[in-house]
């Protein structure tokens, strides 16, 4: 291999940076911040209760932090067989086109109905493999 040339598919740098290592910007910011946080509190306090909309939403957002996800009501058909799978998944895409939930709902929805699905669909196995088992003795 010429100097300065890598094998192809390798990374130039193979360890990267440690995990916890931060960047110098980073550092440097802290640094520059270090000792002021009280006062810029208080600043972002005061400009919000002057009026000022990005400060409010600033202190808002930290006292009432926007939901990443809602509950969503939803009478999902039981799932206790694989086969149960189909009608919920089913259910979930009749639920989409109707507007009841939203995709990415949905699809988090059909995460779960997956999980289940591979809890019955081992203990299945583990079943038949007991059976089997028993009647080699």
């Amino acid at each position: 291999m010429a100097a300065g040339t890598f094998q192809k598919g390798q990374s130039g740098n193979p360890a990267g940076r440690p995990k916890g290592a931060r960047h110098k910007t980073t550092l440097a910011v802290e640094a520059l911040l270090e000792g002021e946080a009280e006062a810029l509190t208080r600043k972002a306090i005061d400009l919000a209760l002057e009026g000022d909309g990005p400060a409010l939403r600033l202190c808002l957002d930290r006292l009432c932090p926007p939901r990443k996800d809602r509950h969503v009501a939803f009478a999902l058909p039981p799932v206790e067989t694989a086969a149960d799978a189909v009608k919920a998944s089913s259910a979930l895409v009749a639920a989409v086109a109707a507007g009841e939930l939203t995709p990415s709902e949905a699809a988090e929805l059909g995460k779960l109905v997956e999980t289940v699905i591979r809890g019955i669909e081992l203990v299945d196995v583990q079943d038949r493999l007991t059976k089997l088992e028993a009647l080699g003795r």
